[in-house]
């Protein structure tokens, strides 16, 4: 392998595996920042090592074992004197007299860790803004960019945030748990924001060459499902749980044979999940009953359950949608809502009038990076015959676009455009 595929492969697994170290030190730490670094470290005496060694065969156990070990030196050094500190290192101590090799998996099983990190994350302590841009970065994984991309924020903006909640974390000691009762409904909001980006982050790829990454999806499924477990009579725990199912069930259709996009009225129906659809329909019918039906994700999520129902692309009703993306922006006051809502006027009254509310998003300071807008845009003038405008629009979308997948389709749309301008 060259020095350059090696170290595509180390971030690769790094991606994958920072999530399962910071949860891991974290627990065995109760130091949620420290846990941080400390995997960091591990990812530095990789990239010193491996292009020389090679990759491990099990990459995970080798940078899991490098953290513990460097997590307890760490501890060693700084040789604490009270209680707390004293248990740790001796748990630590009698964990490495049976340390396994490096190939061989650790923790394979961490349960609803994860979950309990994002819980502590999200301490009312911090910042809303700045405790999901810290669950994101360093639970999940997520780069500081893709955060940015998220809240259609500068990356500068999201790097303080990130900063500031991980010196209250240090400065506060904050418990390492799972809270009950009130403590949870406190932290709930911000939990199911950091779930929900979790799973569109990759559901559409910011970033790379693939469409979406389905283990961000998979993640973001499990952290929701447990959610359910520890949450059982929140409303929109279940709702969201309903929208990554219902969105989950279409995997298999979004992408042809070489990994391009596939528009989800062309999409073949036939190859969505039926059964995780019924989940998703349930889930949202429980949410429903519990009186949510009226909330964010219960809205998104009756939004793709419209489409989740219709057998064919005709059979959508659109207007539903519409009605649906209207209620959603009252809550949320979004302009992304209304450039979804404005693709449903489009699907109902026409593109026309759903040109007149896309021209009125132009000046949208969140929106001016945002390659969404100049792609919907695009594809309404086409609808209406102006191919020069929307060549231009689809040139523009594709120049934003960080996704290589979406670059290509939206190039391929331009074309599309010039060749009918001729």
């Amino acid at each position: 392998m060259t020095a350059a595929g090696t170290h595509q492969t180390i971030l690769a697994v790094w991606r994958i595996e920072q999530p399962r170290l910071i949860t891991s030190l974290a627990r065995l730490l109760r130091d949620v920042p420290l846990a941080e670094d400390l995997t960091q470290e591990a990812l530095t005496v990789a990239l010193e090592r491996w292009p020389k060694t090679g990759i491990p065969e099990r990459p995970g156990a080798w940078l899991m074992t490098t953290a513990k070990r460097r997590a307890l030196d760490h501890l060693r050094r700084r040789r604490m004197l009270d209680q707390k500190h004293q248990m740790i290192v001796r748990e630590m101590e009698e964990e490495e007299q049976i340390m396994p090799d490096l190939d061989t998996p650790l923790d394979d099983d961490i349960g609803d860790e994860m979950l309990r990190l994002i819980f502590t994350a999200c301490h009312p302590l911090i910042s809303r803004e700045a405790r999901v841009a810290l669950a994101l970065r360093m639970i999940c994984g997520l780069t500081t960019q893709e955060i940015a991309r998220a809240y259609l924020a500068s990356e500068a903006t999201i790097a303080q945030r990130i900063l500031r909640a991980k010196k209250t974390l240090s400065d506060s000691g904050l418990a390492y748990e799972t809270p009950h009762g009130e403590q949870l409904s406190q932290r709930l909001a911000s939990v199911l924001e950091v779930i929900y980006l979790i799973f569109n982050g990759g559901y559409t790829a910011a970033r790379g060459d693939n469409w979406f990454r389905l283990q961000l999806c998979n993640e973001a499924l499990r952290l929701g499902r447990v959610l359910t477990s520890v949450a059982p009579l929140e409303p929109e725990a279940h709702a969201l749980l309903a929208l990554m199912e219902l969105n989950a069930s279409r995997a298999a259709a979004r992408t042809d044979a070489a990994g391009d996009p596939i528009l989800l009225l062309e999409q073949n129906r036939d190859r969505w999940d039926r059964l995780q659809i019924q989940r998703g329909l349930k889930a949202l019918m429980r949410a429903e009953e519990l009186g949510g039906a009226g909330g964010i994700y219960a809205l998104q999520a009756a939004i793709i359950a419209c489409h989740a129902r219709a057998m064919t692309a005709d059979e959508t009703d659109w207007r539903h949608i519409a009605g649906l993306y209207a209620e959603l922006a009252g809550l949320l006051h979004s302009p992304i809502v209304e450039l979804n809502r404005a693709v449903a006027i489009g699907m109902v009254e026409g593109p026309e009038a759903a040109l007149d509310i896309i021209e009125s998003l132009r000046d949208e300071p969140a929106l001016k990076d945002y390659h969404l807008l100049p792609s919907v845009r695009g594809d309404l003038l086409y609808k209406l015959g102006r191919y020069d405008e929307a060549w231009r629009a689809f040139q523009a979308a594709a120049a934003l676009a960080e996704n290589k997948r979406e670059h290509d389709f939206l190039m391929r749309r331009a074309g599309e455009a010039a060749a009918a301008k001729r």
